[in-house]
């Protein structure tokens, strides 16, 4: 192929021959995708899998929204004998515009509820109450709204957390948001828990559009801080912010800010994990535009010092979306599973890297998970769902228009 009409004859093939080699050589082979589990494919949207022994039976069962269809489920792990099999679900709630669900023990009673965020119109925290026996999978559960969220923001994300240690013990509901007026806080629950009339926000930061939180002690302290990846705004990137103290929580205007990286990078799901194995544990965060995985070693106890190395996606993906470090091949080694959206076909969704060395270089081979099937992914969870010695992996995935994924599994073919 000329673009050049002065090139000539010898110079001309050369440079077509170079053009047609670039685009012809294939990446090496990724492998065969992993056999496809359905968990649900009940409803539309499929936004986030959450994880939590709800029935104490052993086996971790799974809370998801479906943000199109505005419905909150909960999904009951019956075992490995059952695995392969669509789950026993029950809806907990309506849930118009739902991002996230999850679980949390609320009432401070040893029983777990629900909680789902919702953004669009709908911006409301809801909560949805377990049934009174010890049968969470009876179709008996309450909702209810929880008013000191309502207008408030968009709201994206929320875990469980105890970081006030009042004499009552349990966690507090933390949340946060995207858009005009977004934040992270807490909520302060009232004598009697099941009054969310009585809830008050405690807000902690402003925010862009929070990706992920997690409750962690990260400077070693006792208390428990909060870890968050923000995608969008002046305060995007990945930081923590410092608990004041237990005695200080409900009094604290604004909590601390530490920077660990990414200011200048769109950045998705987060994941911690000892990726090198030194002790440290550290924070991998997907990025977009650059597609990247980024990798901030922790170096020192206080979590003040980060050194930031990049893991470069494979051709032929979609955008980055979520992250997980887990040892899919049993060879002793943490290994990094990606999820992605804007995965349309041919694009793979979901694939996974292992780190081999050779002398003094190292690189990170790609393994293939979800194939081309399946447009856009979310959070993963990685789970021996069948009881055969490896690793699983949990995600949904919401857009892909012939027959969404929904909820579902992939089985690890190693063993």
């Amino acid at each position: 192929m000329c673009c050049d009409l002065k090139c000539k004859g010898g110079l001309c093939l050369l440079l077509s021959t170079l053009f047609m080699a670039s685009v012809g050589a294939e990446e090496p082979e990724r492998g065969t995708p992993w056999k496809y589990h359905v968990i649900d494919q009940s409803s539309r949207g499929a936004d986030g899998v959450k994880l939590a022994d709800v029935d104490r039976d052993g086996f971790l069962d799974i809370t998801t929204g479906w943000e199109e269809g505005g419905l909150t489920r909960i999904y009951r792990n019956s075992g490995p004998a059952q695995a392969k099999a669509p789950w026993p679900a029950v809806t907990v709630g309506t849930t118009p515009h739902v991002e996230d669900a999850a679980w949390i023990d609320l009432a401070r009673d040893g029983r777990l509820a629900v909680v789902s965020c919702c953004e669009g119109k709908t911006r409301a925290i809801f909560v949805h109450w377990p049934p009174a026996t010890t049968k969470p999978f009876e179709n008996r559960w309450e909702q209810e709204v929880l008013p000191a969220s309502k207008d408030r923001m968009m709201w994206m994300f929320a875990i469980p957390a105890r970081l006030s240690h009042d004499s009552r013990g349990g966690s507090e509901l933390v949340a946060a948001g995207k858009g005009p007026g977004a934040q992270i806080g807490w909520f302060e629950s009232a004598a009697n828990p099941r009054n969310l009339a009585q809830y008050k926000w405690h807000a902690v930061s402003p925010a862009g559009w929070i990706m992920s939180l997690f409750a962690l002690d990260m400077d070693g302290d006792g208390d428990l801080d909060l870890l968050t990846t923000d995608r969008k705004g002046k305060l995007r990137g990945c930081r923590w912010l410092e608990n004041p103290g237990f005695g200080m929580v409900l009094h604290a205007k604004q909590w601390k800010n530490h920077w660990v990286g990414g200011q200048d990078r769109e950045v998705m799901f987060a994941h911690v994990a000892d990726l090198d194995q030194d002790g440290f544990r550290d924070i991998l965060v997907v990025t977009r535009v650059p597609d990247e995985v980024l990798w901030f070693r922790r170096l020192d106890q206080r979590g003040l010092k980060w050194e930031k190395q990049v893991i470069p996606f494979p051709a032929n993906t979609g955008h980055g979306k979520g992250v997980a470090v887990g040892d899919m091949n049993l060879d002793g080694q943490p290994d990094v599973v990606v999820s992605c959206g804007n995965a349309d076909p041919p694009k793979s969704g979901m694939f996974w890297m292992s780190y081999s060395k050779d002398g003094s270089k190292g690189t990170w081979q790609t393994h293939e998970i979800s194939g081309p099937r399946g447009i856009k992914f979310d959070r993963i969870e990685l789970l021996d769902l069948d009881a055969d010695g490896d690793l699983d992996v949990i995600s949904c995935e919401e857009r892909d228009q012939k027959k969404g994924l929904g909820v579902f599994w992939y089985e690890n073919p190693v063993k």
